[in-house]
């Protein structure tokens, strides 16, 4: 390769722009095309669990989709040896769907003229109840950009009354400063997952047309606002299906590896949401859509190149692929899922982030996941560890 793959001094946007993987698609796409069988193995046989640049440029690439058994078997056997045989278990509760973004691929586009709904602290309360009686202790607070709603305080008071019900409260909502994010993290939040949607400033500057997440550079930079502020779990991702899965991966990898060597405590994370039909969405208008086949081979390479990174998966993805996923490096499920504030209580019909595919039960999921031999974790962890 013309282009040198050494690891810079560097904070993530400069890491990223260095190997052009901010913008220059067709250069990636022609060294990927150029892998060889021999480079698959010589990745192959490299110690699993250890990343680099190169190594993992010959397990997404087209060559490699011929090795995908010895991918998922090697895959398997790591994750296996790291976590056990277990599978962790959460619940998403969404807060509102108000938003201040035009995000083309999102329901809650602030264009989309449909009712719109905000919970109290009481609904919300009431919502998670309901997540608690299905056995769920792990709980993911999610909301649209509804800043003067969904505010700093509305989100320390939240956690503070969930602490008695939930050992583990994470966040994925807008980008926030270092010091909101401490603010989080002294109120009992210790995880917050923020999906970057693309690396492609282009596709980025196009799906994300105005409001505050338009900001591309600030969107990148703020997972490393998230580990300064100490927080136990950091969660990546891009949505799948908006440009080239193949680059969008080696972009998260460079990503991920820059925050696990400057911010060693914190616990690195990859989820893998694939575009979803929403309020106004259809999955015809977007060209980068891409197959299961794909899917597992992405999965399998980050797990072959990140021994201790969670692999995440939500009820995106349908029951049948997701019960094969289960022993492919998955460490953790989602289950019961609604994606529109109110929608366990059922008090009323406001539209939806995006509509999911995995309809089961929380109690179907975990029996499911004991039938594959593994053990389903409704509690893995408890906010009295940090203290």
């Amino acid at each position: 390769m013309s282009r040198s793959l050494k690891y810079t001094n560097a904070d993530t946007k400069t890491i990223i722009a260095e190997k052009g993987l901010d913008r220059n698609g067709k250069y990636w796409r022609q060294q990927l095309e150029k892998i060889s069988s021999t480079d698959v193995e010589r990745a192959l046989s490299e110690p699993i669990g250890t990343y680099s640049f190169e190594k993992l440029l010959a397990l997404i690439s087209p060559a490699a989709e011929n090795y995908l058994e010895q991918m998922a078997q090697s895959a398997h056997q790591l994750t296996i040896r790291r976590f056990g045989p277990t599978i962790r278990l959460y619940a998403p509760l969404y807060l509102s769907n108000y938003c201040s973004n035009s995000c083309y691929y999102c329901g809650f586009n602030k264009e989309n003229k449909s009712e719109r709904t905000r919970l109290t602290i009481d609904q919300a309360l009431e919502e998670a109840n309901i997540i608690a009686s299905e056995g769920f202790r792990d709980i993911l607070l999610v909301s649209s950009e509804d800043r003067q709603f969904i505010s700093v305080d509305y989100l320390v008071e939240l956690a503070g009354k969930l602490r008695g019900k939930f050992a583990s409260i994470s966040i994925e909502i807008y980008q926030m400063s270092s010091s909101e994010y401490t603010q989080l993290f002294k109120a009992g939040i210790e995880g917050v997952t923020l999906y970057q949607e693309t690396y492609d400033r282009e596709a980025y500057k196009y799906y994300h047309p105005s409001g505050p997440k338009s900001d591309y550079d600030n969107r990148l930079e703020t997972p490393e606002n998230i580990a300064a502020a100490g927080m136990r779990e950091v969660g990546l991702g891009v949505l799948l299906g908006l440009t080239d899965w193949r680059i969008e991966t080696l972009a998260l990898a460079e990503h991920a590896h820059y925050l696990i060597k400057r911010y060693w405590q914190s616990h690195v994370s990859f989820s893998f949401p694939r575009l979803r039909p929403a309020l106004e969405v259809g999955s015809s208008q977007f060209r980068y859509l891409l197959s299961d086949k794909n899917l597992v081979q992405m999965i399998t390479a980050l797990r072959l190149c990140f021994a201790d990174a969670g692999l995440v998966l939500s009820t995106r993805e349908r029951a049948q692929l997701r019960d094969h996923l289960v022993k492919l490096g998955i460490t953790k499920f989602s289950a019961g899922s609604k994606t529109n504030p109110g929608g366990y209580s059922g008090h009323n019909e406001a539209i939806k982030q995006f509509e999911i595919d995995d309809n089961r039960s929380p109690a179907q999921v975990a029996a499911m996941i004991k039938q594959q031999g593994f053990e389903p974790v409704w509690k893995d962890w408890d906010v009295a560890f940090i203290k």
